[in-house]
């Protein structure tokens, strides 16, 4: 039976850990401070910003929401961004994606300063992450790697692969991967003989958005399996990218959906806030 990673239980852990090196820097009189803006009523976005708010206050974070009408324009945004940039109460600055129609969102993720940028979608930061050499890690294989180190699975020399290439998972998580000595495959849809490539992980990262898309006969037996999706399945139930209950039967480990990298990506959005606040104020 495979060993279930519990994502609330160690973004509760992460957080935790910010929250007690938040009062020492409140001692300094040094507060971290994240503005997040939203733009448009998309309903999956409020909930994110939600949570996002409720974390801020459970670590002791200034917390600043921008809420802005979906017709906002792209000035009115890029402006609103450099006055963020300028703003010494905030740390970290992040802007609720997707845009509505009309907006670009690269425009805006340039505009922030890299920084305040605790998404890490700056190209500046990306590069830092290429070279090994960065302040901040992109949220969600940030979080990735968290539980893995939580649960004392070691990715040196494994094979790893990983299905997507996003700029926001897919191809940061491979880089990750790479950064822990692993030996790393990307896949997408293009891929071709894609079974026979997922067969062979030893740890496999799911990160297309296709509600079950990984089955049983994709995964080796006694593989590590994370589940990077967020999907409904035919029946409305939230699910993950991964057939979750026939896979469970043959893999080492595996994340759950919900509760597994869902928790985590805010919990290391705190972290990323924390150290950009440390960075910006020299302590």
């Amino acid at each position: 039976m495979a060993t279930i990673i519990d994502g609330k239980k160690v973004s509760a852990e992460v957080k935790e850990k910010v929250r007690l090196k938040t009062a020492e820097l409140l001692k300094k009189r040094v507060k971290p401070g994240l503005a997040v803006i939203i733009v448009g009523d998309d309903p999956a976005s409020r909930v994110y910003v939600n949570n996002k708010k409720k974390a801020c206050e459970a670590v002791g974070f200034l917390s600043r929401e921008y809420a802005l009408a979906a017709t906002t324009t792209q000035q009115e945004l890029l402006d609103l961004v450099s006055q963020l940039n300028n703003d010494k109460e905030i740390n970290g600055i992040l802007c609720q994606l997707p845009l509505p129609n009309g907006l670009d969102e690269k425009a805006v993720i340039e505009a922030i300063s890299p920084l305040k940028d605790v998404d890490a979608f700056h190209a500046v930061n990306v590069g830092k992450i290429m070279i090994g050499d960065y302040d901040f890690l992109p949220c969600t294989p940030a979080g990735v790697i968290e539980m893995l180190h939580s649960y004392n699975i070691t990715v040196e020399g494994k094979n790893c692969v990983v299905i997507g290439r996003s700029n926001i998972v897919g191809k940061p998580m491979a880089m990750l991967l790479l950064h822990e000595n692993g030996t790393v495959t990307v896949t997408h849809s293009r891929t071709k003989n894609l079974k026979e490539v997922t067969a062979q992980a030893d740890i496999l990262v799911a990160a297309i958005g296709k509600a079950k898309f990984v089955t049983a006969d994709m995964v080796k037996d006694g593989a590590v399996v994370i589940d990077v999706g967020m999907n409904r399945d035919e029946n409305g139930k939230l699910c993950g990218d991964v057939d979750f209950e026939n896979v469970k039967e043959k893999c080492s480990a595996i994340t759950p959906v919900p509760g597994g990298v869902g928790p985590m990506t805010i919990a290391m959005l705190m972290k990323n806030t924390l150290k950009a606040c440390k960075i910006q104020n020299n302590c």
